[in-house]
């Protein structure tokens, strides 16, 4: 008997109404399975978007970027079909639904308009591809690895360990520069200047064994050395070689310095120091007046 009575109240509290959506009654037990749902897909997504994109899809030939959009777009799917049938056990049908956007969107209107434009925009980026995670990007004056693209923002890592969140309407409407885009191959440009005293030829030689001894140094295309241009107190040479991958040109740009640097001791190649030249005036008399004397 006293079990009957605990079921009858449990029920009598799970079907106490709330409130009411276009004449469908929301009671406690349709919000506590609402709940129960909503929580199961947002777990199911999460273990989905970790299988695929670190065992499954690690089987086909696809790159990081790739693999990090697909997982993230099954997760969104997963988390609209679990909402939508979430909503289901609340018996609300479509017109109720149709009812709460139009509340939302006019709440978009006042004040959510920057979250809809990051929204819009990490679609834009997951689809279009400007960026993709592992990319080395430079948004305004710091620069980067992509970590993680997010429906509402982007992390970024600095090249300090520094780990930025980025709004994803700055890559849509802002200009970006992507260095790894495509092809990670980048044109590495070492400048140097020589005494106008030196051999030019004995110049070219020292700066084309640079490039060719150097191990990361691609072959193709091939490097060039230019005499960029007449300074004030040198020629000033011009490098360039191409390295398979942006993320190491300061320390090919650190390692090809130096090695400039004992090569044309070798070779005994003199870089010079700034010079300014001076002309001072000799300094002329000028004519004082005096006053009479009284």
């Amino acid at each position: 008997m006293e079990t009957e009575d605990i079921l009858s109240r449990v029920r009598s509290v799970l079907e106490f109404e709330l409130f009411s959506l276009q004449s469908d009654p929301i009671t406690i037990g349709n919000i506590i399975v609402f709940l129960v749902f909503l929580i199961g897909f947002l777990a199911l997504e999460s273990i989905v978007r970790r299988v695929m994109q670190n065992k499954f899809l690690k089987r086909f030939d696809i790159d990081d970027g790739l693999q990090f959009t697909l997982a993230r777009v099954a997760q969104y799917i997963i988390v609209v079909i679990g909402i939508l049938i979430s909503f289901q056990f609340l018996e609300i049908n479509l017109t109720s639904l149709a009812v709460v956007f139009g509340l939302l969107s006019v709440g978009i209107g006042f004040g959510l308009q920057n979250i809809t434009a990051n929204f819009i925009s990490g679609l834009i980026i997951m689809f279009e591809r400007p960026i993709s995670v592992g990319d080395r990007v430079q948004v305004g004056d710091k620069e980067g690895d992509v970590t993680e693209i997010s429906i509402r923002s982007t992390k970024i890592r600095t090249l300090n360990n520094i780990s930025i969140i980025v709004p994803n309407n700055q890559f849509v409407e802002n200009d970006v520069v992507n260095f790894s885009h495509g092809d990670p191959t980048f044109r590495l440009d070492i400048n140097v200047g020589v005494s106008y005293s030196s051999d030019l030829d004995k110049v070219l030689k020292a700066l084309n064994e640079i490039a060719k001894e150097h191990p990361k140094v691609m072959r193709v295309p091939e490097h060039q050395v230019h005499l960029s241009n007449f300074g004030d107190s040198s020629w000033d040479m011009e490098l360039r070689v191409w390295i398979p991958n942006v993320k190491e040109r300061y320390i090919l740009r650190n390692e090809i310095n130096q090695a400039i640097v004992r090569k044309f001791e070798e070779y005994e190649i003199e870089i010079p120091f700034p010079q300014r030249d001076l002309h001072v005036k000799s300094s002329v008399d000028l004519p004082v007046s005096r006053k009479p004397e009284s």
